[in-house]
């Protein structure tokens, strides 16, 4: 059966096996310790080896697999990118390092970049050789996009920007930005908006961790004080970065979720293996939660597979999803804590997987767009109801 439960065809059948036997035979020899490694609250696991791993996805053609062949990704359907996805995840190969290049600026550049944007970064995308970070949150602009206002002004053939980005997820590992400012004095709100890429190495850039409630810092601070970058690398118009920032968190919200659901799924299963262990699993009110997490991840995967399929996976349908996944896991995270009863409260030198999920997951409905924002979208664009007031 294939992904969205009918029959699959026998080049999906063909791609699945090669997935599955290629990733079989590669994560082994030095591959074999990074697997089950890295992911949201987990990033600082092992990062030179999974980066190494990255690179061996790359260079066996396992990276950018729905980007078309002239950008030179190999264009396989979007059932096969869910295939992989799927095989990836159950595979229990490590979180990959290029997430952010790969599945949002590559896209970003392929719809809305210059054939010489193209040239110049989706190789090195591709190839792992550069690696990404976004720059959309602020601290009066975080749920608020529109309320952005880090500054960029062309002086002397070059972008110079000012201002403060935060929450920017590995911007201490990245070698590029892309980066939403304001390049039209006065404006306000969507307009005057402009999608530039900046390089994070160089003076005028300078990244603060932040301590998260985990005691890693996968998020930062990033603060632009004459960061300059080429008059060229403004994607799209100036002016219409609002439309290309919005394409981006499309692209966000795409085929990759099947396979965080694989993630999910094996995350529910080990707590039910735990609940059964510890014997928590015969109180009826946990039994009944561990069951309602089984059919509302099944209900997020048959939605997310019709969305797919159908091609409206952007827009206010990707608010849905995102409201179904982030409260799902958060409240899998507070699960867990519940069949781990007191020992759940006791830790050592360290977070256990458990405890890192339940504080980790309180983030999840904060970044990429609150549940309130999401709510917000769906309402006003969806339901037609009356605007939020705005101060």
């Amino acid at each position: 059966m294939g992904a969205g439960g009918h029959l699959e065809s026998a080049a999906d059948v063909a791609f699945r096996h090669e997935v599955r036997d290629w990733l079989h035979t590669n994560l082994a020899g030095e591959f074999t310790e990074v697997r089950g490694h890295g992911g949201p609250g987990r990033e600082h696991e092992m990062f030179e080896q999974r980066l190494a791993w990255n690179k061996h996805l790359a260079a066996a053609g396992w990276t950018c697999l729905g980007w078309p062949v002239q950008h030179g990704g190999r264009g396989v359907t979007t059932n096969q990118q869910v295939i992989f996805h799927e095989e990836y995840a159950r595979s229990g190969a490590p979180s990959k390092v290029n997430h952010l290049g790969e599945e949002l600026l590559g896209p970003t550049l392929i719809a809305f970049g210059t054939p010489e944007q193209q040239a110049r970064f989706l190789p090195r995308i591709r190839a792992v050789d550069e690696l990404w970070c976004q720059g959309y949150s602020e601290p009066g602009a975080g749920s608020d996009l529109a309320a952005v206002s880090t500054t960029a002004r062309l002086v002397d053939g070059e972008w110079t920007i000012n201002g403060q980005k935060v929450w920017t997820s590995l911007a201490h590992l990245a070698d590029w930005c892309f980066v939403l400012a304001r390049t039209e004095p006065g404006s306000s709100r969507h307009h005057g908006l402009s999608y530039l890429l900046v390089p994070m190495h160089q003076d005028g850039v300078e990244v603060r961790p932040i301590r998260q409630l985990t005691g890693t810092s996968e998020f930062n601070e990033v603060f632009f004080d004459g960061a300059r970058t080429d008059a060229d690398l403004v994607v799209g118009a100036v002016g219409d970065g609002w439309r290309v920032a919005m394409g981006t968190l499309g692209f966000e919200r795409g085929v990759a979720t099947l396979g965080q659901q694989v993630g999910f799924r094996r995350e529910l299963d080990a707590l039910a293996d735990l609940a059964r262990d510890n014997g928590s699993v015969g109180d009826p009110a946990i039994r009944e939660r561990l069951a309602r997490a089984y059919v509302e991840l099944e209900v997020m995967r048959a939605h997310a597979l019709r969305t797919l399929e159908s091609g409206s996976g952007t827009g206010t349908t990707a608010s849905v999803a995102k409201l179904l996944w982030t409260r799902w896991h958060r409240a899998l995270g507070e699960l867990a804590m519940d069949v781990r009863g007191a020992a759940g409260l006791v830790c050592g030198d360290d977070l256990d997987a458990w405890q890192r999920l339940f504080l980790f997951s309180r983030a999840d409905t904060i970044y990429g767009g609150s549940d309130e924002v999401q709510r917000n979208i769906i309402a006003e664009r969806t339901l037609g109801l009356p605007r939020e007031a705005r101060a």
